[in-house]
């Protein structure tokens, strides 16, 4: 409705002034009242003045000074030619404004500029549609009413509605206008197209026609929350079913509150778009996603420990509950006994063992369908069962489910690593799960085989390590070794099940004239090929030792062995290889670490050398512990360095103890820190020396499972002087019958009469020969400990050499004699000649005597 002129000065409020509240108050109710979306005026520009039969303006509206900016006193008076029209158009705007007065209506658009303002700034351009109307003042003169609309506002209004129709008519997305009584004002073709029929059709509906019930509510509370706050929702997720379809629709709407021209809220706008596609391919990609950091997961925690049962619950604490619910792991009976690896493809009806069982949802043990197996149970699959199928064939298998039962969905997976199945996996979910899919059978397929890839890399590591474990220990002594003059108590500690087998070794050597070689060694490396450098040096100490050598001959001749160890040749080609440069394989150089020593329990004197090993510790009764200062020399296979040789002179309840590295060193603690540690340990040696070495061991980190631990320890008790005869003989015939006499009468005195004739037989021997081939004083000793002991000494260096006399011989038969009659004979080189000995085994042992006249008949 245009605004018409009046002369009075009250205010023309478009929106509501004193004029229009009477005009309402004289019309009926229904007349005048306004209705949503509001008036047309709320959104265009319209003004109006009157003109004189002058020519001149003579009313001027309150919307002509908000469209022109001139207030009603300036304008007043004014020529509208002469005051908005351009001069170069003045002359035809005059020519019209005469049409005009004259009684003609004209319509039109002119282009205008706003006076110059009161402060003196240039006014506004613009373009204005002008419908003049005549009209006849009171006085019958010809005047005009003009109404004014801008121009510019026109066309942005028009330009409004064309994007509004583009919105509605050609937007991809789906497009309603929903009132403030949430019902639908108008549609677009898009929307129409997914729920049918046409736009005008779902006019008046509300979103309970389109979404189910609870959707429905969801929505209805979120558009009247957009109306009242004028907060806008974007990305809102909405699930529903559109006609003639039982697809489930996953839309995302943006809403947002939509007011009129004045500011007044009139409802809410609904755009969407349909993200089924789109929430699908985010599904796959967060399964993909999943699934990939599952992987990695099992890549992480899969595989840490070398046993086969750690391993596959490794496996399950991985898979559950990420992947299922309810999960258990089957290994063939026989992997686990440590027998080889099953056939590649068995029939499936072999033993398993349940190693592993986890339930999100149970602690009953799970089993599928049939009888239930516990956890630790061996037990065989049925041969038409999806398991052993699946163990058959090596393929994944669905097993249905128990009717009535928790589990919907189960996959058994056969566990291959290298073509072999060692197991299977079954991984389950509950209802109320999503069933196994494709993709969810590939990844049980991938996760089964990184795990039996594992449990394999176990078995094969463990067979390893039982076999060298065997090989080391049957090397070691067996039982509790016993020597002369010496309280023996050792212990040897293997690395855990997560390393592999070290070289370390001790041994206990019984040497003539009741003599013990103690021997402490660790071939650096490990595994089998260290055990078994172990084994090779272990004996050849042991035959060197029986050749009586000097501790510092042994550890020279054990060096050249070494040496030899890595090379194909032996010990020949070492040695000429050493002389020439060559680069050495370092995998086929073995070097070891080792102390020997020899104790005399008839002096109590200890002669030790050293190859580059951990010094001794000796505890002397009433003293602290101390470290013997042994030179260490250098490692056996290295070569070029002699060995130094140290006696020690141990008094009457010594404690001597001999280690290797594993005892007091690991990552955790530095060697001074074990080493200080192992002397403080031996603060009580007057215990039990089995309480010794528990309490050593106990008192020190011993289960760090880095390397072996050996640990050899002895407590000197030395011969008594009672159970020593020592006599010195003249280089003469008449000694021989000396010695005899001497022989038996401590032998009486040591209630011995049993080895009184065999004794005085083999002394005539040995001292005779002495006389005949020997130099120097002749030394007679007997020793009594564990058997009877007899040595010769003198001061040649010829060793007697046994033969075989002929029947025609007068001479020849003394060695034979000697090795007829006693347990064991020999000679020895000493500093000052050699020594020949024989020993006796004492009455009453299990070895019995032999008879002198049968020995002596058994000659001829």
């Amino acid at each position: 409705m245009s605004e018409i002129p009046a002369k009075a000065t009250e205010s023309e409020d478009p929106s509501g002034g004193a004029r229009a509240r009477a005009a309402e108050e004289a019309a009926p109710a229904d007349m005048w009242q306004s209705s949503p979306p509001g008036s047309i005026y709320d959104y265009i520009k319209v003004a109006s003045f009157s003109i004189s039969p002058g020519g001149l303006i003579e009313q001027w509206s309150l919307r002509a000074e908000q469209l022109f900016g001139i207030p009603a006193h300036r304008a007043v008076g004014l020529d509208p030619i002469e005051a908005f029209v351009d001069p170069d158009l003045r002359s035809r705007g005059q020519r019209k404004m005469a049409e005009i007065l004259d009684g003609r209506e004209w319509t039109g658009v002119v282009p205008f500029r706003m006076p110059v303002r009161e402060g003196g700034s240039p006014g506004e351009e613009g373009m204005a549609e002008v419908y003049v109307m005549p009209t006849r003042t009171a006085e019958g003169d010809k005047a005009a009413v003009c109404i004014v609309v801008d121009v510019r506002t026109l066309r942005s209004i028009e330009t409004d509605l064309a994007a509004s129709q583009a919105i509605f008519g050609q937007s991809p997305f789906g497009f309603l206008l929903i009132d403030t009584d949430l019902r639908v004002r108008r549609a677009n073709t898009r929307f129409a197209s997914i729920f049918g029929g046409t736009p005008e059709d779902h006019r008046g509906k509300g979103v309970h026609d389109f979404l189910p019930r609870a959707e429905a509510d969801r929505v209805a509370a979120t558009m009247r929350r957009v109306l009242e706050t004028g907060d806008s929702i974007t990305d809102m997720h909405v699930t529903g079913f559109v006609p003639d379809s039982d697809e489930r629709r996953h839309w995302s709407i943006n809403l947002y509150r939509v007011h009129s021209g004045s500011g007044r809220p009139i409802g809410v706008a609904w755009l969407g778009t349909d993200i089924t596609a789109r929430r699908e391919a985010a599904r796959e990609a967060a399964s993909a996603r999943r699934n990939l950091a599952l992987l990695n997961e099992a890549g992480a925690r899969i595989g840490n420990s070398l046993d086969l049962e750690t391993t596959a619950r490794e496996l399950l604490d991985v898979v559950v509950p990420g992947f299922c619910d309810l999960a258990t792991v089957d290994l063939y009976q026989a992997l686990l006994t440590g027998d080889e690896a099953p056939p590649k493809l068995a029939d499936g009806s072999a033993e398993l063992r349940r190693v592993a069982f986890a339930s999100a949802v149970s602690d009953e043990p799970f089993g599928g369908p049939g009888e239930r197996v516990e956890l630790g149970a061996v037990h065989r699959y049925p041969f038409n069962s999806p398991c052993a199928d699946a163990l058959r064939t090596a393929r994944p298998q669905r097993v249905p489910a128990e009717e009535g039962g928790l589990v919907q969905s189960t996959l058994a997976v056969p566990m291959v690593a290298h073509d072999t199945v060692v197991g299977i996996v079954q991984f389950a979910r509950t209802k109320g799960s999503e069933p196994f899919g494709d993709r969810d059978r590939d990844l049980a397929v991938e996760l089964a085989a990184r795990a039996a890839v594992c449990i394999d890399n176990a078995r094969l590591y463990r067979r390893e390590h039982e076999r060298a474990l065997i090989l080391q220990r049957s090397l070691l002594p067996p039982g509790d070794p016993e020597a002369s003059g010496l309280d023996i108590a050792c212990r040897y500690l293997p690395g855990n099940a997560a390393t592999e087998v070290g070289g370390d070794w001790f041994d206990v050597i019984e040497l003539p004239g009741h003599r013990t070689a103690l021997v402490v060694g660790d071939v650096m490396g490990r595994g089998l090929r260290a055990a078994v450098a172990m084994g090779e040096l272990r004996t050849a100490v042991r035959t060197l030792a029986l050749l009586d050598l000097e501790p510092a001959e042994v550890l020279s001749a054990l060096d050249e062995i070494a040496r030899g160890l890595g090379t194909p040749g032996g010990v020949q080609q070492a040695t000429r290889a050493a002389r020439q440069p060559r680069d050495a394989d370092l995998c086929e150089v073995y070097l070891a670490t080792c102390v020997y020593a020899v104790y005399d329990s008839v002096t109590r004197r200890c002669t030790f050398a050293n190859a580059g090993h951990l010094p001794p510790v000796l505890v002397e009764p009433g003293e602290s512990a101390l470290m013997l200062d042994v030179p260490p020399g250098m490692p056996l296979g290295v070569g070029g360095e002699p060995f130094e040789e140290v006696e020690v002179e141990l008094p009457e309840g010594a404690l001597l103890a001999l280690y290797t590295d594993g005892l007091v060193e690991s990552r955790d603690h530095p060697l001074d820190e074990g080493l200080q540690a192992f002397v403080q340990a031996l603060t009580d040696p007057s215990r039990p020396l089995e309480d010794v070495c528990d309490h050593v061991l106990n008192s020190l980190d011993t289960r760090h499972g880095e390397d072996d631990i050996a640990l050899l320890m002895a407590r000197v008790q030395g011969l008594p002087a009672e159970s020593v005869g020592d006599w010195t003989l003249p280089r003469e015939p008449r000694s021989v019958g000396r010695a005899r006499e001497y022989a038996r009468a401590q032998l009486l005195s040591w209630d011995l009469e049993p080895l009184v004739d065999t004794t005085e037989l083999l002394v005539s021997e040995l001292v005779t020969n002495a006389l005949r081939y020997g130099e120097g004083e002749i030394r007679l000793r007997l020793l009594l400990d564990r058997t009877l002991v007899c040595e010769v000494w003198d001061a040649g260096l010829v060793q007697p050499r046994r033969r075989r006399a002929r029947d025609t011989d007068e001479g020849g038969r003394g060695l034979q004699l000697v090795g007829l009659l006693s347990a064991a004979w020999g000679s020895r080189r000493t500093p000052r000649g050699k020594t020949v000995w024989f020993e006796l085994p004492l009455p009453g042992a299990d070895s019995p005597l032999t008879d002198p006249a049968e020995a002596l008949l058994s000659l001829f």
